[in-house]
């Protein structure tokens, strides 16, 4: 099996000519063909992280057929790590869309990620449209061939199933491993295998985007792996750095607005935000101060709690209980 799986690859490794095609305009509009890209790109993977951005990808989830849960657990991944995601978009299965997302990303934010469209089928198409954005050819990744076969099972519908013989389910799975590179850069540092339990690869384009699939454990376990190679990337070394601080108030957010109002002001030039949120069929309301000012944020809790009449609390229900026990009393 492996002599066949030696001529696939070297048959299939070639880049595609499907971007012999691309018409002056795209090029044009990338302005990062791939003979000027690299120098950005190699830039843009050792940069420290400051900002990043998610773009969610599938018709599934613009038509309600699937509830997207990978976009909320990267806000909180961003957040335990400090870093300052600023926008999550979620678009269709169209290239010029995701193409156009892919470029804007990765010029204004540090670290990118996309989700889902990834897959065996026509309409995956995250792969071939972030190429095409960057004027990059798709090659068949030999180690990403090879831990696939040795880590993934067929289907039970595929009894016949074989790596040796040609077939569309053969061709359909080479999709999957047929990934953007940039020829002129090191390609260990734009394939990662991030999980010795998973055959499959997070592919780095333009030095910040990581694709990743949309099935939320692969989301999540691959994020989990690359972890350790953000980290000393980031202002604090431990990922750490942000805090959150919660407060509870029984005055309605018209009452305490005045007051937020004047507190946003004082404590921006420290780069700290303030955060107000109604918990409807609750009587009391939600206070948020979220920064990195540690010492300087505890010095201000009891002035909120003064300024808003409430308790800082741990979680949003913690103030609920007593509010229920004098209820019951």
């Amino acid at each position: 099996m492996f002599a066949r799986l030696s001529q696939l690859t070297r048959h299939l490794s070639r880049p595609l000519p499907y971007y012999n095609h691309i018409s002056p305009a795209t090029v044009s509009r990338s302005s990062i063909g791939a003979g000027t890209m690299s120098p950005a790109a190699e830039d843009r993977s050792k940069r420290m992280i400051h900002t990043a951005g998610c773009i969610i990808i599938g018709d599934e989830v613009l038509g309600g057929k699937t509830v997207d849960t990978n976009s909320a657990h990267f806000a909180k991944y961003c957040f335990l790590l400090g870093m300052n995601l600023k926008r999550i978009e979620v678009i269709g299965d169209d290239a010029e869309e995701i193409g156009e997302a892919a470029r804007r990303m990765s010029e204004k934010y540090d670290f990118v990620v996309t989700s889902g469209g990834i897959g065996p089928t026509h309409d995956d198409i995250t792969y071939e449209s972030i190429a095409k954005a960057f004027n990059l050819p798709l090659k068949l990744h030999n180690d990403a061939l090879k831990r696939m076969i040795a880590l993934s099972k067929p289907h039970p519908s595929q009894k016949n199933f074989s790596w040796d013989v040609p077939s569309p389910a053969l061709d359909a799975k080479l999709r999957m491993v047929k990934l953007p590179i940039d020829e002129t850069r090191d390609e260990n540092k734009q394939v990662l295998f991030v999980d010795e339990s998973l055959w499959v690869p997070i592919s780095v384009v333009n030095g910040n985007i990581h694709i990743l699939p949309g099935i939320p454990r692969l989301f999540t376990q691959l994020l989990d792996g690359l972890k350790s190679l953000l980290i000393p990337r980031l202002e604090n070394p431990e990922g750490k750095g942000v805090y959150r601080m919660l407060f509870s108030t029984p005055m309605a957010e018209s009452e305490v607005a005045g007051y937020l109002t004047k507190l946003a002001a004082e404590v921006e030039p420290k780069g700290i935000k303030v955060g107000s949120y109604p918990r409807w069929g609750r009587t009391r309301n939600s206070v948020t101060l979220v920064g990195k000012d540690k010492n300087y944020m505890e010095s201000l809790v009891a002035q909120i709690e003064k300024g808003i009449d409430g308790v800082r609390v741990e979680r949003e229900e913690d103030a609920d209980e007593s509010e229920d026990e004098d209820k019951g009393s």
